[in-house]
């Protein structure tokens, strides 16, 4: 806890910029009936009856210091799938930068070996060694701000039936382009201090 707390209130260095990622999951919803515009009286009618067409994966990054966003929707959620997101993080969105410090949970996929699952080993290694990896605790997903920002997207732009996933991809594509048009870095405020005075609990004692 107190690796990425301390993480979270370094300097913005482009050499070294820090990245948060998490994922999540969105049904997607067709309808039966075609829904009732809103009109004067009453809200849009939706009838409870739908047509289950599958589940997109989300994989979203957030660089809190600079307010940037990149959100991306694939079919399944494999080792293959976030060693991609990893790799295009790595070559197009960050491609001078030293090292990525990556905060994520400990999830089986993030890991190392994602890589090398997907890519041949001297690629792998290459992807590797511009990684640092930050893993929040067990029961501490609450620490990533990545967690947080997926949370404004779904409320954002995912609160609704998405019967396609190329639908999805593209009012999350104008999503992440109105976010990153208005940039709005993040504030973290949580301290370790702070940690060490209200989740006292935690510690261990002696």
């Amino acid at each position: 806890m107190e690796d990425v707390l301390d993480l979270y209130h370094l300097p913005y260095d482009c050499r070294f910029p820090l990245v948060c990622m998490d994922e999540s999951s969105k049904q997607l919803i067709g309808e039966v009936t075609t829904p009732i515009p809103a009109a004067p009286g009453h809200a849009t009618l939706i009838d409870d009856e739908y047509i289950r067409n599958g589940v997109a994966e989300i994989f979203l990054e957030v660089e809190p210091l600079r307010g940037r966003r990149h959100v991306v929707i694939t079919e399944h959620r494999k080792a293959t799938d976030w060693a991609f997101f990893v790799r295009d993080m790595l070559q197009q969105r960050y491609p001078d930068a030293i090292k990525v410090r990556l905060v994520m949970d400990n999830l089986n996929i993030h890991s190392i070996g994602s890589l090398y699952h997907a890519f041949p080993p001297p690629e792998a290694r290459g992807l590797a060694q511009r990684l640092e990896i930050h893993h929040t605790p067990k029961h501490g997903s609450w620490l990533n701000i990545a967690e947080i920002e997926l949370s404004a997207l779904k409320g954002q732009c995912l609160n609704r039936r998405i019967p396609e996933i190329d639908q999805m991809r593209s009012e999350v594509a104008a999503w992440e382009t109105h976010r990153n048009n208005h940039p709005n870095p993040i504030d973290w405020r949580f301290t370790t201090e702070d940690a060490r005075i209200k989740l006292k609990h935690l510690y261990p004692t002696w």
